[in-house]
């Protein structure tokens, strides 16, 4: 059997009706929609949660909890991951995406104090907590805020 040999099985597929085409077509002038009224007209159809002049749903529902706009999100990654990366070298928000630890859209990156290290790297962020500037310079590295 080959891709250009498939086919539906006879009967499972409906030709779509054409509108418009005369009036002898059973499909002319209204064209299957029937006289006036809200669902003859173009663009006659109320969304999905349209339940017919009645409060919807989603405004009838009590609504929970609250987005701060001014809140900034930072990627975390823990000292104890950043073991991984060779003795002296620098590790920034690059080296942590291609490693893997970053998402690649992710903005802001924060060292957290979890874990141990037991290798000096200059390590670039944009926040450390301070148990994990503590930890990076006790092991003879560097932390430099970006």
């Amino acid at each position: 059997m080959e891709l250009h040999d498939l086919s539906p099985i006879p009967g499972s597929v409906k030709k779509a009706k054409r509108k418009g085409q005369g009036i002898g077509s059973g499909n002319g002038k209204t064209a299957g929609r029937g006289h006036k009224g809200q669902k003859a007209r173009s663009g006659g159809t109320k969304g999905p949660g349209f339940e017919g002049g009645q409060t919807k749903m989603t405004m009838r529902l009590p609504k929970r909890g609250f987005r701060n706009v001014f809140s900034i999100e930072y990627s975390l990654v823990n000292v104890g991951d950043l073991d991984r990366f060779e003795a002296n070298s620098e590790v920034g928000p690059e080296e942590l995406k291609k490693a893997g630890m970053m998402r690649k859209n992710s903005g802001l990156l924060k060292i957290l104090g979890d874990g141990e290290i037991k290798k000096a790297l200059t390590v670039k962020a944009h926040a450390f907590s301070k148990s994990a500037k503590e930890k990076i310079e006790a092991a003879g590295g560097k932390a430099e805020v970006i």
